[in-house]
């Protein structure tokens, strides 16, 4: 038996992106389920392989990993071969530090600009505490791209863990046209050039489902 990622809606899952991202880039083979965050039996269906209730979940046989950071933590240990942390020590510990951030911070950015690939490029006016979330999440990103990330165009050169911990942000600023310098633009544009970037972006424009919640201008629902 392979292994199995349950996956909410790709048009607003922002969670369940980032292991899908990795898992993708990695040549990682699984199956995957997409639940929509509005079915009706959403909670009783997770609940049945994850007392979190919650995607994404990561089935390997009788092991299920609940949340992104630990399902890549996971993958990283299952398959070290795929390099999704950097081999160098200090690199490493970097990777995870600001993989770690992500997950626990941000909180901002995240009510003001929530992910939505169908939706199209329009600006939208941030506060401060979001603005400070920009600046932090760029000077991260230039930090590591200039101590680390000079074999190749990502935080650490190649695709990893931490720069599929911050893929939904990149879909952010761009869907929102945040504006960003060059720099932080060419990392952004790494990102959407993966053939895994767009195929999931192709998916969540073919799905159906609107979330008032995740719509910022609602109850108009601009698409492309």
């Amino acid at each position: 038996m392979g292994l199995h990622l349950v996956i909410g809606n790709k048009t607003y899952s922002s969670w369940s992106f980032r292991p899908w991202l990795a898992m993708k880039v990695a040549g990682i083979a699984f199956e995957e389920t997409l639940i929509s965050l509005d079915a009706v039996d959403f909670k009783e269906r997770l609940l049945a392989i994850s007392g979190a209730g919650k995607v994404p979940v990561l089935v390997d046989g009788e092991t299920h990993i609940w949340e992104s950071l630990a399902i890549l933590e996971y993958l990283a240990e299952k398959f070290p071969a795929a390099g999704l942390w950097p081999r160098k020590p200090d690199a490493r510990a970097s990777a995870r530090a600001i993989a770690a951030e992500m997950h626990a911070g941000f909180q901002a950015l995240r009510r003001q600009l929530p992910m939505n690939i169908q939706r199209p490029i329009i600006p939208r006016a941030i506060d401060v505490a979001a603005a400070a979330d920009v600046a932090r999440i760029e000077t991260i990103w230039n930090e590591c791209r200039s101590r680390y990330g000079k074999a190749g165009p990502f935080l650490y050169g190649a695709f990893g863990a931490a720069d599929a911990m911050y893929a939904p942000v990149v879909s952010r600023f761009h869907t929102y046209a945040i504006k960003v310098s060059s720099a932080t633009r060419d990392y952004m544009n790494a990102h959407m050039m993966l053939p895994a970037w767009n195929e999931w972006c192709d998916a969540a424009r073919r799905e159906p489902w609107i979330l008032p919640d995740d719509e910022v201008d609602y109850p108009d629902v601009p698409r492309e």
